[in-house]
């Protein structure tokens, strides 16, 4: 167990989850934080990574650094999406088994369940079918990160765990238009579109999927939660247990934003998996439920965005 004076290294503290973890435990009173960017330590450099767990001899790491990006990036990048998350993940994971820290939280993606699992999903579907392909390499990556946690839960019985979030969205997402996931995409496309003064705003897809969607700052919340309990379980997904058609969260997101025009679907662009609701009984069960709802969620986001862009 964690107290306020363990040492906690946050991966990727300046990203939309690390600073959202860091802001989580802020707030509940730690302060003893271990914080590297990634011009002062590239994850991706084994020997880098062990020297630095060495040294610095953390008592909790949390990894929330993650090469991310959603359709359009994976299908761009399917080399690095699959090569720079695992030695992201490993070294850091190897360098926690080897020298000794005592706990560990790793972060995922719901993409690492089958295409077609069955609704909601529960996390023994994981490996029970095929992948959704325009995400199968960042997927084939973080389900290798979740095996590699629970084969140390098994060899040398330490408090590691993995959470699973749904689709996440919030301050400090990636907006960039090549490489963002759903939400921050079409926030940037609408203002965009406001700016330019534009008349339609051109969507993949035909906007059927259905996905369920989380605050980050619910998600840091699940991390606390997993941080400061003894969790008998390996893998817990952490959702919002609710879902939106795409077409319905770009209709919201058009009127938040104040966009007038026109939205278009472009059906020959894929869909992706038709349906990802996630099923979160077991972390619900053990005390932890998500507070924030999308609309309010939105609206925060969105304020952030056009304070930032």
């Amino acid at each position: 167990m964690i107290n306020k004076n363990s040492k906690i290294y946050i991966a990727g503290h300046k990203g939309m989850v690390g600073s959202a973890c860091l802001d989580m435990f802020r707030e509940n009173g730690y302060d003893n934080f271990l914080l590297a960017t990634s011009s002062e330590l590239d994850l991706r450099d084994q020997k880098g990574v062990f020297s630095f767990i060495e040294n610095e001899k953390p008592d909790l790491i949390i990894i929330a650094a993650a090469k991310v990006g959603g359709i359009l990036a994976n299908s761009l990048e399917p080399f690095s999406f699959l090569m720079d998350n695992m030695l992201i993940q490993n070294n850091i994971i190897g360098a926690a088994q080897k020298f000794d820290v005592k706990k560990l939280i790793f972060l995922g993606s719901s993409c690492i369940y089958p295409k077609f699992a069955d609704q909601p999903i529960k996390e023994e579907y994981l490996l029970t079918g095929d992948l959704e392909p325009t995400n199968q390499w960042y997927a084939i990556a973080k389900i290798s990160g979740v095996k590699l946690i629970e084969s140390i839960r098994n060899q040398f019985g330490r408090d590691y765990i993995s959470l699973m979030p749904t689709n996440l969205y919030g301050p400090r997402d990636n907006f960039n238009p090549q490489t963002s996931h759903v939400i921050p995409g079409l926030i940037y496309k609408f203002n965009k579109a406001i700016e330019l003064g534009s008349k339609e705003v051109v969507l993949w897809g035909n906007g059927e999927p259905l996905r369920e969607f989380m605050h980050v700052n619910d998600l840091a919340s699940a991390v606390f939660f997993a941080a400061t309990k003894k969790i008998d379980k390996h893998l817990l997904n952490v959702g919002s247990g609710e879902e939106i058609s795409i077409y319905k969260l770009a209709a919201l997101i058009k009127e938040l934003t104040g966009f007038k025009g026109e939205i278009n679907w472009d059906t020959s662009k894929p869909n992706g998996t038709p349906r990802k609701l996630m099923d979160s009984t077991l972390i619900n069960n053990l005390g932890w439920n998500k507070k924030i709802d999308l609309n309010d969620g939105l609206i925060e986001t969105i304020k952030w965005f056009v304070d930032n862009k």
